[in-house]
């Protein structure tokens, strides 16, 4: 009985270290996968690190989000959206969005809203409306870890309102309001509204094309030669009534529209496709652009927002938000701070 009793001990004794053993080759062999992931995610999108330090930093941050990535789409099979290993996954949430969602939402208590709404009145508003299918949307650019959100929004709907009214869809330049429009409350890389890019346009009596003032995607000295040069002008521009989804539903249904949202989220970050249902606040900090809306296949209504991160990221540049949500302000603050300039 004694030897079997010490035979018994010693199985068990070999089973546990044979079991701690597989554990802790599992557990290599699983680190082991995600260096290699990530080696091949720093090969495809021209990753390169200071040191060995910044890399095992950058490792363990890409880690966390891949599991983070993975855990999600997983999980929950009635969400509408998924998300993606992009090219933010070595990032935490706090460095990317303190680099490139700089819209000063918070400055939005000190500026007057304009009161006349010319939309007010339309009727016979379509179920989906697409303008990139109209020809009145350039192709997504990329605004790099610059903070200029609000140029490439104000400029998205300046490049709109000028196809719809002349025909001719021009890229124009994001750059020039970054160098030059700096006296107010625009600071370039640093963040700034679309209402003062707007005011600036009619000031400056417009704007000179993105192939002429190239974007550099850091703030630069204002060219007062390439700045007088200008390929499209805007006579004014209207804010949408805020808290209004109704509202900005007409307004897109007549032209792309500059929107103020909430896009601080993880979710947000890594978006890669569906409908956008995630949770998200209302303080605003990042300057898209709605070029439309439609019904997806399941009945979910929703805006489909133009972004200014690459086509990496999302549906190749592009992110579908649920629209007609209870809140007023709509999802991620999409209808409160709405505007358009006018031909």
């Amino acid at each position: 009985m004694a030897a079997n009793n010490h035979l018994y001990h010693i199985s068990l004794a070999l089973l546990l270290c044979l079991g701690l053993f597989a554990i802790q080759v599992t557990s290599r062999t699983l680190q082991d996968d995600m260096y290699e992931r990530h080696r091949q995610w720093m090969s495809q999108y021209g990753k390169v690190y200071k040191d060995s330090q910044e890399r095992e930093k950058r490792f363990k941050i890409f880690t966390e989000n891949v599991n983070y990535i993975e855990a999600f789409n997983k999980g929950d099979n009635n969400k509408l959206y998924t998300l993606g290993v992009n090219q933010f996954a070595d990032l935490t949430n706090d460095e990317f969005t303190s680099s490139r969602n700089k819209f000063k939402g918070h400055m939005c208590s000190s500026i007057t809203r304009t009161s006349t709404f010319k939309y007010e009145n339309a009727s016979a508003i379509p179920s989906s409306v697409d303008w990139r299918k109209k020809g009145a949307v350039t192709p997504v650019k990329n605004q790099g870890q610059c903070g200029c959100c609000w140029a490439f929004s104000a400029v998205a709907a300046t490049e709109g309102i000028h196809k719809l009214s002349t025909g001719k869809l021009i890229s124009l330049s994001e750059q020039e309001l970054v160098d030059c429009d700096t006296k107010g409350v625009d600071q370039g890389c640093e963040g700034g509204l679309m209402d003062d890019a707007f005011k600036f346009i009619i000031q400056n009596h417009g704007l000179n094309t993105e192939a002429n003032y190239p974007y550099q995607g850091v703030d630069g000295t204002c060219n007062a030669n390439k700045g007088s040069i200008n390929a499209v002008t805007i006579t004014g521009y209207e804010d949408v009534p805020t808290n209004n989804e109704q509202a900005l539903q007409k307004a897109v249904a007549n032209q792309p529209i500059s929107v103020a949202i909430d896009a601080s989220g993880s979710d947000f970050q890594f978006y890669k496709s569906g409908v956008f249902t995630g949770s998200c606040g209302t303080e605003l900090d990042h300057g898209v652009t709605a070029v439309g809306y439609g019904v997806s296949n399941d009945g979910t209504k929703y805006w489909l927002v133009k972004n200014s991160w690459g086509t990496e990221w999302g549906e190749e540049g592009y992110i579908m938000m649920q629209r007609g949500v209870d809140a007023a302000e709509g999802l991620c603050g999409i209808a409160m701070q709405a505007s358009y300039p006018t031909a």
